[in-house]
């Protein structure tokens, strides 16, 4: 394939899978594992794997696994990754770009009948998002063999986690067969979408990531008093939803006025909110909502989660309405790989981009990869630094520069293991 039309032909694909059979709704794009727009897609990526020389399986998770093998069928594997399921009103790039680019340096290796001292192999990874269930990272979870029995029970709007695999021929209790050996994998590369401003903002195409922050993800209810809107004087009210917008003030407090907060990359969101009974002459008595808290250094992130929850105790006595705050998940944030960084980035550079470092601020499934091989994650630069809209978009040249650095990578890893590729 003519070097120029690498990058159009990537960003072809990631949008061809943008809209029915591939997404959920006819008006945007939504793609929740295991829904039949996600089984639609991976269909598609498995048929995108074979053409390019892959022997593909499914794994007990449900993960699509690709394989190219090495010099010996039994190598160990360099494993390209990430994500083919979508938030509602979603992107085309996020995550399936990782996967799509994964693909693309595998089929230069086969179109050039090269074998290397390892095989390659592509994952598609399928609930990074979080979009079917109150976690995320389910998929990848299973790969690295830590996942919590506990979020079997969880409920999607398709059922618990186990009814909803049960339903597509999966096993929730033979998620453990997913679990990779230690030394089946060399090294984990995951290529994202930025989704985020910097490298336009620097004009640089593609940038080495050196840390993927820390985040912790829970639900805040929130109980008052109903009453009737008309008698119920305001001295006397427990309104559940005042409560919420002087605690989500406060959420927004601390994540700006704490010391070294923009330094570490400390954010705080609230994204979803639910206010009962949902009537125009009732006081409310009941609100939920999300919360998502975020930093490049997990104490600064801990600290952030300890003053909020503090202030919600004083909120709660002072309006006479309980807060009651659950995590349901704490992820600890990972560092990438000295090495493999540093190998990304003479890539990157050499490709015609940057030498330069980016730390994530989004979650990916490289920080559970991370936890058991060495990993290191390449960003595309994000137009606008939009994300998780249906204006998300890449640059073709900027892809095409990411596919010269990830093949580039390939063989400065095969140097540094000392064996010529």
């Amino acid at each position: 394939m003519v070097e120029a039309d690498i990058g159009a032909r990537i960003v072809a694909r990631c949008r061809s899978l943008g809209a029915r059979p591939f997404s959920e709704s006819s008006d945007i794009l939504f793609r929740p594992w295991l829904s039949d727009a996600f089984m639609n897609a991976q269909a598609q990526v498995d048929g995108w794997m074979r053409e390019a020389g892959m022997q593909t399986r499914q794994d007990a998770a449900g993960n699509l696994v690709g394989r190219l093998e090495g010099a010996t069928s039994d190598a160990p594997a360099v494993v390209f990754g990430s994500h083919i399921d979508t938030v509602p009103n979603g992107g085309c790039f996020d995550g399936l770009l990782g996967v799509v680019l994964g693909i693309s340096v595998v089929e230069a290796l086969s179109r050039a009948g090269r074998r290397l001292p390892f095989a390659i192999e592509v994952i598609a990874f399928g609930d990074e998002e979080g979009s079917a269930f109150p976690v995320s990272m389910i998929t990848s979870r299973a790969v690295a063999g830590i996942v919590d029995p506990a979020d079997f029970d969880l409920s999607g709007p398709s059922g618990t986690v186990t009814q909803t695999m049960r339903a597509r021929g999966l096993d929730s209790g033979a998620l453990g067969e997913a679990a990779r050996a230690s030394t089946d994998v060399l090294a984990f590369v995951e290529a994202h979408i930025e989704q985020g401003p910097v490298l336009e903002a620097l004009d640089r195409p593609v940038a080495a990531v050196q840390a993927i922050a820390a985040q912790r993800r829970g639900t805040v209810q929130i109980r008052g008093v109903a009453g009737h809107a008309g008698t119920l004087p305001m001295a006397m009210r427990q309104d559940a939803l005042a409560a919420a917008a002087e605690a989500i003030l406060l959420i927004e407090r601390v994540a700006c006025d704490l010391p070294e907060a923009a330094d570490s990359g400390l954010v705080a969101t609230v994204g979803r909110m639910d206010v009962g009974p949902g009537a125009t002459n009732v006081v409310p008595d009941a609100v939920s909502f999300s919360l998502d808290v975020r930093a490049g250094d997990r104490r600064m992130r801990d600290e952030a989660v300890r003053q909020i929850e503090s202030g919600f105790a004083a909120i709660a006595q002072r309006r006479r309405v309980s807060i009651e705050c659950t995590w349901l998940q704490d992820l600890k944030g990972a560092a990438c790989d000295p090495v493999l960084v540093s190998l990304m980035q003479e890539a990157a550079l050499e490709a015609g981009g940057t030498g330069m470092t980016l730390v994530s601020g989004a979650g990916h499934d490289t920080m559970v990869m991370a936890q058991r091989w060495p990993s290191v994650m390449l960003f595309v630069r994000s137009p606008g630094g939009i994300s998780h809209h249906p204006d998300e978009t890449v640059l073709e040249s900027d892809v095409a520069i990411a596919h010269r650095a990830l093949l580039g990578f390939v063989d400065r890893f095969a140097q540094c293991l000392k064996v010529s590729p």
